[in-house]
């Protein structure tokens, strides 16, 4: 199953990515200009036209800057540790690229650069050096790890399944993963392993589709999407497999959780205005409100560490 097949999936089929004939972009857009502090959340949108680019906005939505222009389609990735840099997916007209790039949408570069292969959802390690990601260069999903620069890329997984979308946990030790190594085809679960690849462990096991992994900043619970009761929810477990909950329990369909730096609340996209849009709400689920607000479709938002 290709990243673009899966990718699919995880925004609910909106547009298939791989599709046209548009070539590599070859220019830096210029710099934007500075919206509040650059933002506090970094999310995609088609608001711009036809294609996904990738935004910034303040932590409210209040202000938003463009940072690609792509005439194709740029999923959003998260930020480096430190806050300086946004890894992207940038889906070309037949495979996908793990980009990064300044706050402020300068110094757009390609890490992997691999035309033949499909590779994307990019998670940077604590420490800033590394970044994990999913590739399709063994034929099937897989967790590699690679340098922040692209280089040395190494396996983490090896299995006939899908493993992909990987995150990291706040102190580096594991990477939380979906596969659908213990399922039928296309029903995932989160799974754990150490960073180096070892002691995969399963979190989740049950016939729902679990999707998106994210850590909250303590590393104590595992924000993911799933459709349990229904439509797609977001859900919270503990890191030890106990305490599942639902937080959204709404009958919108909820995607893509992210956790504020502080841990106090958790982004996401719904579309339960009737298009994707990014809300943010208090960790427990409650006094969820809409950031973007906008009729174009809003979706995978990231916080700023």
């Amino acid at each position: 199953m290709s990243i673009c097949f899966v990718l699919c999936l995880f925004v609910l089929g909106l547009v298939c990515m791989a599709c046209g004939a548009a070539p590599q972009p070859t220019a830096v857009p210029a710099a934007p200009p500075t919206a509040a502090a650059l933002g506090g959340i970094v999310f995609d949108s088609n608001r711009g036209g036809d294609y996904r680019n990738v935004y910034v906005m303040d932590s409210d939505g209040g202000s938003v800057v463009r940072l690609t222009t792509d005439e194709t389609n740029d999923f959003a990735g998260p930020w480096s540790p430190d806050g300086k840099r946004i890894a992207y997916t940038w889906f070309g007209p037949t495979t996908s690229d793990v980009w990064v790039m300044n706050a402020d949408g300068t110094g757009q570069t390609n890490l992997t650069n691999s035309p033949q292969i499909d590779e994307g959802f990019p998670a940077w390690s604590p420490d800033g050096k590394r970044i994990a990601l999913t590739s399709l260069r063994d034929g099937n999903n897989e967790i590699y790890v690679m340098n922040a620069d692209g280089s040395e890329p190494a396996r983490l997984t090896d299995n006939p399944a899908d493993d992909f979308a990987p995150a990291w946990s706040p102190d580096g030790s594991r990477i939380a993963f979906v596969s659908d190594r213990d399922q039928s085809a296309g029903v995932y679960d989160i799974y754990l392993m150490n960073a180096d690849g070892s002691t995969v462990t399963r979190l989740t096991a049950d016939a729902a589709i679990d999707y998106s992994p994210a850590w909250s900043p303590d590393g104590t619970q595992i924000a993911f999407r799933s459709h349990h009761d229904g439509p797609a929810d977001i859900y919270v477990i503990n890191a030890d497999g106990s305490g599942l909950r639902n937080v959204t329990n709404s009958p919108a369909d909820e995607w893509a959780p992210a956790w504020s730096p502080d841990g106090t609340w958790i982004a996401f996209q719904t579309d339960r205005d009737g298009n994707w849009e990014v809300y943010a709400m208090h960790a427990d689920g409650t006094e969820a409100k809409n950031l973007t607000q906008n009729p174009a479709d809003d979706q995978l938002p990231f916080w700023r560490p």
